[in-house]
């Protein structure tokens, strides 16, 4: 009755048990699924013939089923016998001295799924509960399911003499094109397009020759000779010199650098890179270093947080109503962080826009917090970086090459608890923030930002497998040496990135990343009747400041200097104790830039500063309740706004082309491309404009959670099972006394 047919090349059924329930009721077994349950080297599958006890959602993932887990997505494995009552977190390679009558699996985004072995084969149960938690914690990396994928792949492709010259985005085919930066044409292109020209591109670790951490090809300035760069290497730590990362169009630049492990030569390297970086400001300007390390939260206090979220929006009872759960979100110093990291690059934001400075972000290793700053800098600055491919690039540039540890962030091998931190979800997060301030400055959606988030736990894609480049290189290396696969005149296996979204998902269904408010470069929009392009003038930028003094050193880096306005769009809010003391406060060059800014209406296409204040921020709901069915509201939240926008987004489309061929205009020269466009469908929108009846109704399976199903996906604390908290924060499981007397491990 049941069948697997497998999504993956080299997806393979490990082991099986029929006659499960997956658990859908928290305190009952009504419209609990019966099924058989599976465990392949990919995933977990729940193979059900029963229909949700709702309509099915009409977004499908091309290699994930309704009721499928990735292996990597499964944080904990937890196994019960309720006759003896006990329960066992399983690790790989442990024995199970008891049958299992059921199976709890945490997930890595936020899920708990339950199944009831009830009638099942108690061996057979067994082996399938054991084989999960095997094959859920690879010893090696190249035991990664994408190994398997991409080698497959590769005997297809040179059993037919037909190597494609590179994965780009998407397949070799065509499609959508954006720069992956491991070539120095596309550093050149990104150097051109920010008009960096006292800055070139630098290939002396070639071959991963002087620090395997950095990318093959960077960026530096012209004034440094790689002789000297080689000198200068073995003072910085991991040989990470510093990395530009973007040029601002008055000539001050972004770098990005580890810190001087020496420092007998501290003062000396300062000074030649600080010379550097000045003389390839046009107008000389000088250069201000912010230590990351001393003004934002530690790896460690990222992880702590985002444990306790996961324990109140998942393990709690959710009552968001409530004093005591809105406290408990705000004691989890979770959007406290948030609010930290964007605060930290609207001060960066000032330095390069209000003060012509360029601005060094320095970190010891510089691979986790300068990735966030870095990018939420280039974000508010730059609108390129707010189309979906800009995006993608930003992310593929100070992510993926600059040597972010998506092995240890995320923690693929569970091998190092403390080594994980959700760096990027927080960035995730950051940019949430941003989009939900100013909706129409995005072309993408918060449901692109949470595929995206998601697309971690699915082991295919090399931008999350891996710590850096040279690591990839090696291992793939490694592993078509093991299997005997001629990789011919390429370097490594090519493994595709997670922006070849056809992947993961049809044309129509990647319609939902598309924004149908964007006000960008290729939108269209209608005015006064005409047709009209907002596109990107030659001054993108909001205007500056003019007479501010000179020299303004260590700006807001050292904490002295708040961010403070007196508006209600203020990005700090400074209680006084006595207002006799207002008239002594003298506005900072800070405050004064900020309040010129906002005292504007918003350029959408120029520079962006988001509001602080708490009232400001909000919890992203969709990522972090989306599984809660107390948190779903039916027929409600924003995808509703966003289903009617849609409508009218692809009603003004269609009157658009009509008035072209009213006009007399040709389609070749009247078709409008945009990046993310379905190359299949004219339209951009997920929901097409109809007739009166249905534009007016909401459809039945839209809900807050959309377009995610919290059915059958989340465990409630009064089901049995092992809160998420307690093993997260270190203990291997949380059994009482008794328990513990009892079970001989």
């Amino acid at each position: 009755r049941f069948s697997l047919k497998p999504k993956c090349h080299r997806e393979i059924v490990v082991n099986e048990v029929s006659f499960v329930r997956k658990c859908i009721g928290a305190d009952s077994s009504h419209g609990d699924l019966w099924g058989k349950l599976i465990c392949t080297n990919f995933k977990v599958s729940f193979i059900t013939h029963d229909a949700l006890p709702m309509q099915r959602f009409q977004v499908a993932n091309r290699l994930l089923g309704e009721h499928d887990v990735p292996l990597a997505c499964v944080e904990q494995v937890v196994t019960v016998n309720d006759a003896k009552g006990k329960q066992k977190v399983l690790c790989s390679n442990q024995k199970l001295k008891f049958n299992p009558t059921e199976l709890i699996l945490y997930c890595k985004d936020f899920r708990i799924i339950r199944f009831r072995f009830d009638e099942a084969g108690p061996q057979s149960a067994k082996k399938v509960c054991l084989a999960i938690a095997h094959y859920s914690q690879p010893a090696d990396p190249q035991l990664l399911f994408g190994f398997e994928y991409v080698g497959k792949q590769y005997y297809g492709s040179l059993a037919i003499n037909s190597i494609p010259t590179r994965v780009n985005g998407v397949d070799p085919g065509g499609g959508l094109q954006m720069p992956l930066f491991d070539r120095p044409s596309e550093w050149d292109r990104e150097i051109k397009r920010t008009g960096a020209a006292e800055w070139r591109v630098c290939s002396i670790n070639e071959g991963y020759v002087v620090s395997p951490s950095l990318p093959e090809y960077f960026v530096v300035p012209v004034s440094l000779a790689d002789q000297d760069l080689k000198q200068y290497l073995c003072f910085f730590t991991a040989h990470r010199i510093p990395l530009w990362c973007w040029n601002h169009p008055n000539g001050s630049a972004l770098v990005r650098m580890a810190s001087i492990s020496d420092p007998l030569q501290q003062r000396k390297l300062d000074q030649r890179i600080c010379s550097a970086i000045t003389k390839s400001h046009p107008q000389r300007s000088d250069v201000l270093k912010s230590d990351l390390d001393k003004n934002l939260p530690n790896i460690q206090d990222i992880q702590a947080a985002f444990v306790k979220v996961r324990q109140i929006c998942v393990i709690e009872p959710f009552e968001e109503s409530e004093e005591k759960w809105l406290s408990s979100m705000e004691s989890s110093r979770w959007l406290e962080y948030v609010r930290a990291f964007l605060k930290h690059s609207a001060e960066v934001v000032y330095l390069l826009e209000g003060k012509h400075v360029s601005v060094i972000l320095q970190e010891e290793e510089d691979r986790d917090l300068s990735c966030v700053v870095s990018s939420l800098v280039q974000l508010m600055l730059d609108p390129h970086f707010r189309s979906l491919t800009g995006f993608q690039s930003l992310v593929q540039k100070e992510w993926v090459m600059a040597g972010h540890r998506f092995l240890d962030r995320c923690n693929h091998l569970k091998k190092n608890d403390k080594e994980e931190s959700p760096l990027f979800q927080l960035f995730l997060d950051c940019v949430w923030q941003i989009i939900n301030q100013y909706p129409a400055a995005f072309e993408f959606t918060e449901m692109y930002l949470t595929v995206l988030s998601d697309s971690m736990w699915i082991p295919v894609f090399s931008t999350f497998l891996f710590n850096c480049p040279q690591q990839r290189t090696e291992n793939s290396m490694d592993f078509a040496k093991s299997k005997c696969i001629p990789v011919g005149g390429e370097k490594a296996l090519r493994f595709p990135p997670v922006w070849d979204w056809s992947q993961q998902f049809t044309p129509k269904d990647q319609a939902l990343f598309n924004n149908p408010m964007y006000v960008g470069k290729g939108a269209t929009c209608v005015q006064n009747g005409a047709v009209k392009s907002f596109r990107r003038t030659k001054k993108n930028y909001s205007s500056t400041l003019r007479g501010m003094p000179s020299s303004l050193r260590n700006i807001l880096m050292d904490g002295h200097d708040s961010l403070t306005l007196t508006r209600r769009n203020s990005l700090v809010s400074r209680l006084k104790p006595d207002f006799s003391q207002i008239r002594e406060v003298v506005e900072s060059p800070t405050e004064r830039f900020f309040r010129d800014w906002v005292s504007r209406p918003a350029d959408l296409q120029g520079m962006l500063i988001p509001q602080l204040l708490p009232s400001h921020l909000a919890l992203w709901r969709l990522y972090f309740l989306r599984w809660v069915p107390e948190a779903s509201i039916p027929k409600g939240g924003p995808v509703t706004a966003y289903h009617k926008l849609s409508q009218l987004a692809d009603e003004v489309e269609k009157l658009q082309s009509q008035l072209r061929q009213y006009k007399g205009a040709t389609p070749a020269s009247t078709k409008t491309s945009t990046p993310s466009a379905p190359p299949s469908d004219h339209s951009r929108m997920y929901f097409k404009a109809g007739s009166t009846h249905a534009s007016s109704s909401t459809p039945e399976y839209l809900s807050s959670s959309f377009p995610f199903s919290p059915v059958g996906n989340m465990c409630r604390r009064s089901i049995l099972g092992t809160p998420l908290s307690k093993f997260l924060n270190g203990a291997k499981i949380w059994l009482s006394t008794e328990t513990l007397a009892n079970e001989a491990l």
